[in-house]
């Protein structure tokens, strides 16, 4: 979450009272992600999370995101819900912007993961495959194998300016993934984006997963590198075998992988570390002037892609086959 659009107090108030919701007490900017525009409001009826969608987000992708929380809610998967407005849309306009109201989810992300915490994630992530797999509409990934070259071109040689060598390194790493990109795995949504941040818990039990935002159609083994890449790694780069295992476990526990999976996990895991590189890079070398954001150093990633490389079987991230 991010605020890159400041909505002045009365637009704020107009836009939240066409929803039913009460009225609007206070609305306060959240500093934190780095992709679309969030507030946390508080209204006579409770607590809500307004979104201003940014950057990233086509417009046209919004009733698929919108559509499909409400899909996985329906079938038991803790996520937020979208308001309707009085003429019972979900979607507005708020300052220029696209603009949703959801409800707001108890619990807290955890900074620090335990291995608990990496289990409840990993049974979590099944649970929302399944729940999805009867969703009728599709998203294509646009941050897959295809927009990963276009990412490139866009920080140029301006790479080398956040590490020596960068876009030579980046420039190889995609030749070796649109060569080899695993095909033919057991496919349907997936989150594409469950970090730590995007995962509420109560004590050690999971309460609730938001930030649908880069949902698509693709690989379930994909969903689970991402998970991998971002909830196995400790501060000093490391990865953490035990958290590997929990998440692993938690996932199988619910939906068992099969061998082409299993033999594709390495390369799923690169991939995404890979993904996030280059989303970081891009946003690194492009924060707006005087946006309320953070941009995510993009080196954590380019560290986590060189430990990836040297994997040659899915046991080494804690697979216990």
């Amino acid at each position: 979450m991010a605020v890159y659009t400041e909505v002045p107090d009365d637009e704020m108030a107009a836009f939240v009272a066409r929803y039913g919701i009460g009225d609007l007490l206070s609305a306060k900017g959240i500093a934190e992600g780095v992709e679309n525009s969030n507030y946390l409001i508080r209204t006579t009826q409770g607590a809500f999370i307004l979104t201003l969608y940014e950057k990233r987000v086509n417009p046209d992708d919004l009733p698929f995101f919108l559509g499909l929380i409400q899909h996985l809610a329906a079938r038991g998967v803790i996520c937020p819900q979208p308001v309707s407005d009085s003429r019972g849309e979900m979607l507005g306009r708020l300052a220029g912007r696209p603009a949703a109201i959801v409800t707001f989810l108890d619990g807290l992300s955890v900074r620090r993961p335990t291995s608990a915490h990496c289990q409840e994630l990993g049974r979590g992530l099944a649970l929302l495959h399944q729940a999805g797999a009867d969703f009728t509409m599709e998203r294509v990934n646009a941050l897959s194998v295809p927009g990963w070259r276009p990412l490139a071109e866009q920080a140029g040689h301006d790479a080398d300016k956040v590490s020596p060598g960068l876009a030579k390194r980046v420039a190889a790493e995609i030749a070796v993934h649109e060569a080899r990109w695993p095909r033919d795995l057991p496919l349907g949504v997936i989150h594409a984006d469950l970090f730590p941040n995007n995962v509420f818990f109560i004590g050690s039990r999971l309460s609730g997963l938001i930030d649908f935002y880069f949902a698509c159609t693709d690989a379930y083994a994909y969903d689970l590198a991402i998970c991998l890449n971002s909830w196995c790694f400790e501060a000093d780069g490391s990865f953490n075998l035990t958290k590997g295992q929990a998440i692993l476990a938690g996932y199988e526990s619910v939906r068992l992988l099969n061998e082409a999976e299993v033999e594709a996990l390495p390369q799923l895991c690169r991939g995404s570390a890979l993904r996030f590189l280059l989303t970081r890079l891009v946003d690194w070398l492009n924060v707006p002037p005087g946006a309320l954001v953070k941009p995510h150093d993009p080196l954590e990633y380019d560290r986590k892609l060189a430990f990836h490389q040297r994997v040659a079987d899915a046991r080494e991230y804690g697979l216990k086959r």
